[in-house]
């Protein structure tokens, strides 16, 4: 999965890429700059495969929107530089229509939207990717109603 490994750290700038596991924390890489450094415990650390976003019916994880966004910009970059609220909001809506307004505030969409641009530009949000993981889903999901139907 092209999430997989992709992290966020609270309190910094940018993604970064897990390298390794120590006693007491993580050795991480930035996205941006390729330097490499610990990221401890009592930083908040999130996996951007674990991120979900509110809709009015179910959240929906950050790999799905991310691949929406894809196939609705052709996989080029979006809204860079200063950005109004209103472009940002009618574009996170073009993407995901029944997203919940009160729940996702602007400053998200900003951060989704500068997350959605580093994937991008350092390739880890490319077409093959997202047709592999598809195909991955879709063998899964085949597998699953194989089982169910042997029982």
């Amino acid at each position: 999965m092209f999430l997989d490994g992709i992290l966020s750290i609270s309190g910094q700038q940018g993604l970064f890429k897990l390298i390794s596991k120590a006693s007491n924390s993580v050795i991480v890489e930035s996205l941006n700059t390729g330097k490499r450094m610990p990221a401890f415990a009592s930083a908040r650390i999130s996996t951007l495969s674990d991120v979900a976003i509110y809709t009015n019916d179910e959240d929906i994880s950050l790999r799905d929107v991310f691949v929406k966004m894809f196939e609705k910009f052709n996989g080029e970059t979006i809204l860079q530089g200063k950005v109004s609220n209103t472009d940002l909001s009618q574009m996170l809506e073009s993407v995901l229509p029944d997203y919940d307004k009160d729940r996702v505030y602007i400053s998200d969409i900003k951060k989704l939207t500068n997350w959605y641009n580093s994937l991008i530009e350092h390739k880890i949000l490319v077409k093959e990717n997202i047709k592999t993981e598809s195909e991955e889903i879709d063998k899964a999901a085949e597998n699953t109603e194989n089982d169910k139907a042997s029982e």
